[in-house]
């Protein structure tokens, strides 16, 4: 059977654990060859070591997406190793959730640059080895190899979210972005679509009590929801329960894949019902 992301490279950023590693498991079982980037190097390193036990091909680039010299580097480190690049995934982010009335200019920004300036940048340094590519290949009579983008969004940005305006401002940016780039980039013949999840089984809806926290611009954010309002958001979802990292990494493939061949600057939402 003909794997659905054979001979292509893929790039996923945030791809160290969550839905980005899983979306690059997944991807390299469907013989892509997986450029994993993510924040931290230990667990990009160890998503890539899952794929090469598995017999797949995959390189770890460890930085921050907000950096304005990573795109360029990230983009640069899958060319000088596979030479091309097939499906750029914008998966980076994280929340710093808070009320409106409390939030600081810093807090709301830096949604804003994690969510949108990223991608943004990311699409950027791809497009020499995507658009200019695709151009390329035209002109020379040869049918475009496939080439997408599907950048992460949430239904926070599509319905809003209680205390997380900044959050749902950026989210709601993504699904701008994304219609934009398939009106640019569709005479090109590359999509680009977006997701946009619900509850999915991540740190980033874990417990609050568990107490994780990662350093962003110099700041220690919670990470997670309160426990008691899991609940009451499982009970709001028609199919009774949060998503797997796994089930959201199908959504990505999905849109990645040649099933996909005629969908550009959609929407998708994957929530359950939610």
């Amino acid at each position: 059977m003909t794997l659905l992301l054979e001979n292509q490279v893929a790039i996923i950023t945030g791809a160290g654990r969550g839905i980005g590693a899983a979306t690059a498991k997944l991807f390299a079982s469907q013989g892509a060859r997986v450029v994993v980037s993510d924040l931290d190097l230990a667990p990009a390193e160890e998503v890539v070591a899952a794929i090469k036990d598995a017999g797949g091909d995959a390189l770890a680039v460890a930085g921050d997406v907000t950096d304005p010299a990573f795109p360029e580097n990230v983009v640069k480190a899958a060319m000088d190793t596979y030479g091309k690049l097939n499906v750029l995934v914008n998966n980076a982010g994280y929340t710093w959730d808070g009320m409106l009335h409390k939030m600081s200019d810093k807090q709301f920004m830096a949604m804003l640059e994690v969510h949108n300036v990223a991608p943004f940048r990311m699409a950027r340094a791809a497009a020499p080895f995507m658009r200019d590519a695709a151009k390329a290949e035209r002109k020379e009579g040869k049918p475009p190899e496939p080439r997408c983008i599907v950048n992460v969004s949430s239904i926070a940005g599509l319905n809003g979210n209680t205390g997380q305006v900044n959050y749902s401002t950026a989210k709601s940016g993504v699904a701008g972005m994304t219609k934009t780039i398939a009106k640019e980039w569709g005479a090109f013949g590359i999509r680009c679509n977006a997701v946009a999840f619900g509850m999915i089984e991540t740190r980033l809806t874990q417990d609050q009590e568990a107490g994780e926290k990662i350093s962003m611009e110099g700041e220690e954010v919670q990470l997670g929801i309160p426990g008691h309002m899991k609940g009451l958001i499982n009970m709001l979802i028609p199919m009774g329960r949060a998503g797997t990292p796994d089930e959201a990494a199908g959504a990505i493939l999905m849109l990645a894949s040649p099933y996909a061949s005629y969908v550009t600057g959609h929407i998708l939402e994957v929530t359950g019902g939610l």
